[in-house]
């Protein structure tokens, strides 16, 4: 069949991939069976990546090897290269001109083909997307780093992890930024003080980089302790652990917060007014106040000139005291506030500070300089005026601790030491200060208007026995209510007795206005009189659990928890988190799978609120012991509470352990029920933690 030039079809073959070459074609023009002349119409065909096989196969095309070149000039076929070359090519552009969409395909279709590039290139791909600000891109460099195999991990550079690690904790990424920074430590590249600490600072800011943040602390910390003195390995410094510290205690990881500060003791380093203060924070929340009493008097040599900063830390030993319902301590605090008004300053050698009971044998001790204040720190500590503030250059203490104070001694039937509690106040304030308020007619004027006459009347009289003066409003305040209360005849008896001091009062006489200070005085009595008793005991027992477990005492501690028992006293997360420790140290794991079955049936019972510290310490104890049913029923709880479990954790405390067990063993080859059955969840770890 004769060719003809007007007949013909064009096919534009763009890409043809023939083996691992890629082949670029002139237009071929072919001849189409029995398809009739229409001019000069032509069919016209543009096929970006066909297979040669392909087209010599199809039909209706008749294809002829002596047809692939035209009737005038012939033409060759232009081969520009592999397809390793020019994908290698345009990725190496992609990236110059940070082109990071185009730069991600080329870099998969690469990949797909041939694995990963070189290592260079591999390197500035991952630099490229650690510069984006796109969470996506991010991840994407994250998850390049995790699947290298180990020989090319080891190529990436220390700069390059680091930067990646820092953008994701800025973009608000805790979970891969500790991922990055743990590849580090494996490789012994920790970042120096000056480089962990802004990364520190992004990871905190969220609950999950808090408990991430402390984890790793700890990791290098333990990795430093390990390599001895002779390597080269910066120390974590006081500002880190200040950071770490500061957020366990806003998002209520105070275990782990006490876990830090016994690391900063073992560490040798020197506390400040942040970490003093942070510490009190932590303590008042776990129940501590025999740990947070050691500080104090480091604390009174240094408050007169510093209040504005330690007045949070008399609000948390406040706070304390008045958990244990312990009002006397809370009195003798308050005198003690009064007094703080020197400008001596403290010495300039560390105080040391004994953490726990400084009868124990085995004890740590934390150095602290409570003088130092450094203005320009990355720690920015929440002021949070509860029971103390800061006026005036004076600490002062709050309309809250005043009322739970009169609450206190009136529930316990100590109206009389109330009343001395008051003169003394204000014979204290007096010394130190003029113009100040008459603090007596407050506390009368607000018993009055929460409906305690009696209350009211006697400390008048206590005042008046005592030679003080009492003020003209509050006996016209207690005389009016007794009237409007029908109650003539305390109303005869409390005007003989004005008349006795000499105080004319009118019988018409009205209500004295009520200033802001006492109306406020007035809201907070009436909140902790509408709170009711409150059962403190579970503190007094928790601090003596906690010291017998650290005097290694575990007869003693297991007594005082069946006493709790007894007594219905129910048990709460610092409760068993004592007893756990206390058994850890001892390797008495046995003995906390037995725990876990009282903290279980609580838990189903809903008589208590777990959270991530106590699990966290169940399974790496289940997993010393080796109970790994245990192990993953713990897992089981936390996914149901959905609770994040720190699995880099769980896995590397399970390789150190157990990093061959059962690992070729199938569950069917076990040689009794009990060993498959371990078999069994031994494999559920594994599979769970990703390790085989």
């Amino acid at each position: 069949m004769a060719w003809s030039p007007v007949k013909r079809s064009t096919i534009n073959l763009r890409l043809i991939r023939s083996s691992s070459s890629l082949v670029y074609l002139q237009p071929i023009y072919t001849q189409t069976d029995n398809v009739p002349l229409r001019g000069k119409e032509r069919l016209v065909y543009n096929c970006s990546k066909v297979l040669l096989s392909d087209i010599f196969r199809k039909k209706p095309f008749n294809f002829h090897l002596r047809y692939l070149c035209n009737s005038l000039t012939p033409r060759s076929l232009r081969w520009e290269g592999s397809s390793h070359d020019i994908l290698l090519k345009n990725l190496e552009t992609f990236i110059t001109n940070h082109q990071v969409d185009e730069a991600w395909d080329a870099y998969t279709d690469f990949k797909k083909l041939y694995g990963l590039p070189d290592d260079g290139l591999l390197s500035r791909f991952v630099t490229e997307l650690s510069y984006t600000s796109e969470p996506k891109w991010l991840q994407r460099a994250c998850d390049i780093i995790l699947l290298l195999p180990k020989k090319k991990s080891n190529s990436l550079r220390f700069d390059q992890l680091y930067n990646l690690s820092l953008s994701l904790a800025r973009a608000q990424m805790p979970v891969p930024a500790s991922m990055i920074l743990r590849i580090m430590i494996e490789k012994d590249n920790i970042p120096p003080a000056n480089l962990l600490g802004p990364l520190v600072l992004h990871m905190v800011k969220k609950e999950i980089g808090t408990y991430l943040a402390s984890n790793i602390l700890i990791q290098i910390c333990d990795f430093y302790q390990r390599s001895g003195p002779n390597r080269c390995i910066t120390n974590p410094d006081t500002t880190i652990f200040n950071l770490v510290l500061d957020s366990c205690s806003r998002y209520n990881l105070t275990f782990k917060g006490q876990q830090i500060i016994e690391l900063m003791s073992r560490m040798g380093l020197v506390g400040d007014a942040y970490t003093i203060v942070t510490i009190a924070r932590i303590h008042a929340v776990n129940g501590q106040r025999d740990e947070l009493k050691n500080f104090k008097s480091c604390v009174d040599r240094v408050a007169g000139y510093t209040g504005h900063h330690y007045f949070q830390f008399y609000d948390n030993l406040m706070s304390l005291h008045f958990k244990f319902n312990d009002i006397n301590s809370v009195s003798e605090l308050v005198f003690d506030m009064i007094g703080l008004t020197g400008t001596q300053k403290g010495p300039h050698k560390p105080f040391v500070i004994p953490l726990g009971s400084p009868n124990l044998k085995k004890g740590l001790k934390l150095q602290v300089l409570p003088q130092l204040l450094p203005e320009n720190s990355l720690v920015k500590i929440e002021r949070n005026e509860g029971f103390v503030t800061y006026k005036n250059k004076r600490l002062v203490f709050t309309n809250k601790t005043l009322a739970k104070l009169i609450v206190g001694y009136k529930r316990a039937g100590r109206i009389s030491e109330l009343s001395k509690v008051l003169c003394r106040i204000q014979t204290e304030n007096e010394r130190v200060e003029t113009n100040i308020n008459d603090l007596s007619a407050d506390v009368i004027d607000a018993c009055i208007r929460v409906g305690w006459l009696e209350t009211a009347h006697d400390i008048l009289d206590d005042i008046a026995q005592a030679g003080i003066l009492p003020n003209t409003d509050s006996y016209a305040s207690l005389l009016t209510a007794y009237r409007e209360c029908n109650k003539h005849r305390e109303a005869e008896s409390l005007l003989k007795q004005i008349k006795k001091t000499g105080i004319t009062i009118s019988d018409d006489t009205s209500k004295p206005t009520v200033s802001r200070k006492k109306s406020d005085l007035v809201t907070c009595l009436i909140q902790e009189k509408n709170k009711g008793d409150v059962n403190c005991s579970v503190y007094e027992f928790n601090s003596s659990i906690y010291f017998f477990m650290k005097a290694e005492m575990i007869d003693d501690a297991l007594k005082t928890y069946k006493t709790m028992q007894r007594m219905n006293i129910s048990p709460n997360v610092a409760t068993y988190m004592y007893m756990v420790m206390g058994y850890s140290c001892l390797e008495m794991y046995r003995e906390i799978t037995i725990l876990w079955g009282d903290i279980k049936r609580r838990f189903d019972d809903r008589k208590l609120m777990m959270n991530v510290e106590l699990y966290e310490v169940l399974v790496l104890n289940f997993l010393k012991g080796g109970y790994f049913e245990r192990v993953m029923e713990v897992i089981g709880c936390m996914k149901k509470d959905g609770i994040y479990g720190d699995k880099w954790l769980y896995t590397s405390e399970f390789l150190k352990l157990h990093k061959d067990l059962y690992r070729k063993l199938k569950v069917c080859e076990g040689r009794t029920e009990a060993q498959s059955k371990r078999v069994e969840h031994v494999k559920a770890f594994r599979k769970w933690a990703g390790i085989d």
